[in-house]
Formats: C-alpha cells, structure tokens, sequence
C-alpha cells in the first residue's frame, strides 16, 4: 500500500516520448533516482497500448527495484496493468471516482488543477495530490495555458489541502522560488532528461528544493 506521507514530492520526473534524444529513457530515470527523485510519472500520448505498457512495466520494475514510484499519466488502464503506484489524470481524463473505483484504496491519485474551482473538486473526489501548470512557460508543452506564475502558484497553494505540486519551465535556477511560493515538490521534465548529466542535475534540483523548504 502507497500512502501519501510516504512519499518524498520535492523532485517529481515526469517522462516525455521525445526526450531523451540520445539516450535509453530507462538510463535517464536510474540516474534521476540515484540523483534524489520519489516519483517517476510515465507520459506518452503517442505510442499504443502495446508498447506503453512493456515501456511502462521496464520503468515501473526500476522504480520499485531502487526504491521509487511509479505514476501512469491518463492511462488507468495501463496503471492497472503493470500495477504502478497510481495514476495521474487531467481535466479531460477519466472522472477521479471512477478512478478509484477500478485501481482500488491503495493507489495514488492526482490530478492537474488550474483554479480554485478544481482544487475543492478535486479534494472532494478523494484526489491524493494536486498539480498547477503551468508556472512558466515550456518547450514541451507549448500549447498549455497561459502561465500562472510565482503568485498564481501562491493563490492556489492557499487553497489546497493536498500535496501541491508545480510544473511548466521550472528547473534549479528558479525551483527555490516555486517552494517559497507554496509547492510542495517540483515536476520537471527537461530539466532532468534533457540534461547532459541528468543524476547530477538531479541532485542539484534536489539540493535546492531541499534548501528551501
């Protein structure tokens, strides 16, 4: 069973199919844990069902193997498959009663959240964790919506009952600021994968979170 005040939110990684350009995604997440991340989130909007879940399966078997979680994005389905430790859905995807209902208590939910309005929803639905995005703008999600910024991030961390997480352009020069504004862990992508060592931008990342909380 995965409970939520067992699991460290400072440095959360969250995969992107694009990205490692040069390197085994398997590679990169090892050295991400070895650097200080809890939580490996496994996104791919691209492939089929087939290869998420061996791709997902090999992540999540690492994950456990040294120590960390494995969260599928959107894809309850595959969660249930490999048995990760939860899933993490959007405003689009499946209702998180639902959710629940298929992957059992002892799963880990969250879901991303833009406004006041989706934090009391998502709190009432039973939701484990909450995620704000975008703080800054990013390369890997362009089309995303306008930037909340440091004081977005602030107005919504008032609200939430629930581990907050932040993510979109955040990485070690301006993830102190992030925690400062009420987040309880960063969300990165690039930050991590796409740095030329990823374990010592990891640490870096986990330092400065650590720092400043």
């Amino acid at each position: 069973m995965v409970r939520v005040k067992e699991v460290d939110w400072s440095v959360y990684l969250v995969t992107d199919p694009r990205l490692p350009a040069e390197r085994f995604l398997a590679e990169v997440v090892e050295a991400s844990i070895r650097g200080g991340v809890n939580v490996v989130q496994y996104r791919d909007k691209q492939s089929g069902t087939r290869n998420m879940v061996e791709a997902s399966r090999a992540l999540c078997n690492l994950c456990h193997r040294m120590g960390a979680y494995l969260f599928v994005n959107d894809r309850v389905d595959v969660a249930l498959a490999i048995d990760a430790d939860g899933v993490h859905l959007g405003q689009e995807d499946m209702p998180i009663g639902i959710a629940r209902r298929l992957l059992g208590p002892d799963k880990l939910i969250g879901i991303t959240v833009h406004n006041v309005e989706e934090i009391k929803e998502a709190e009432l639905e039973g939701a484990d964790y909450l995620s704000v995005a975008p703080v800054f703008a990013t390369a890997t999600k362009p089309d995303h919506q306008n930037p909340l910024g440091l004081e977005g991030v602030r107005a919504l961390a008032a609200h939430a009952n629930k581990p907050l997480l932040a993510i979109g352009g955040i990485n070690r020069l301006n993830a102190a600021s992030v925690i400062h504004s009420g987040a309880a862990g960063v969300c990165v992508v690039s930050a991590i994968i796409s740095a030329d060592d990823p374990r010592r931008a990891t640490q870096e990342l986990h330092e400065t979170v650590k720092a400043a909380k």
